[in-house]
């Protein structure tokens, strides 16, 4: 229980778009601790999953994965003064999982987005709006049904391209560098028969 508990706190952590530094100065942990706790190479104590628990919102029962939630659970996140709602599609307990995120719509496009990189491989498909997509010093502007796939070491981060407009968007993401597998061969269309 301990040693999936690792996995769970890294995804709550990253659902809240919080860096270990962040959590650390919220909670009183060291971004090491927080680090290695995450990664399987230290069992947390009781103390520590109290104040992640407190932080991340949510109960020990959810980190423990000893009961099964009643349903999806929509995290409110609060990044840069903007709301964005994400709702988990799969129950994290290792490998790849996927979520939808949900943008507001905004007033003025923001100076750009603010970039991370963490371990990991990701891929991501727009399903409404336009999503501003920024890879290190190149930038996207993805559309409905527009897909993009990239390491996460890599910087990245994303925005509303779409004044007074939400943008929604689904994310697969693989933490351990897990990667989306094609098994069909691609089918040609009924025109180039």
């Amino acid at each position: 229980m301990l040693t999936a508990m690792g996995p769970r706190l890294r995804a709550a952590r990253e659902h809240r778009g919080a860096t270990l530094a962040g959590v650390s100065r919220a909670t009183g942990i060291s971004p090491s601790t927080l680090s290695r706790i995450e990664t399987g190479r230290r069992k947390p104590t009781l103390e520590v999953v109290l104040r992640l628990a407190k932080e991340y919102g949510l109960s020990l029962d959810e980190l423990a994965g000893t009961v099964p939630a009643a349903g999806p659970r929509t995290f409110a996140l609060r990044r840069s003064g903007d709301d964005k709602a994400v709702l988990p599609l799969t129950r994290y307990v290792g490998g790849l999982h996927a979520h939808k995120h949900v943008l507001p719509a905004v007033q003025e496009l923001p100076a750009r987005p603010r970039q991370v990189s963490h371990d990991g491989w990701e891929w991501l498909c727009v399903l409404y709006g336009r999503l501003w997509l920024a890879l290190g010093d190149q930038d996207l502007i993805l559309k409905a049904g527009d897909v993009a796939e990239f390491d996460t070491r890599h910087p990245h981060g994303v925005a509303n391209a779409s004044p007074n407009s939400p943008v929604e968007y689904l994310i697969m993401f693989g933490p351990q560098g897990e990667r989306l597998r094609p098994r069909t061969p691609p089918v040609p269309s009924p025109k180039a028969r």
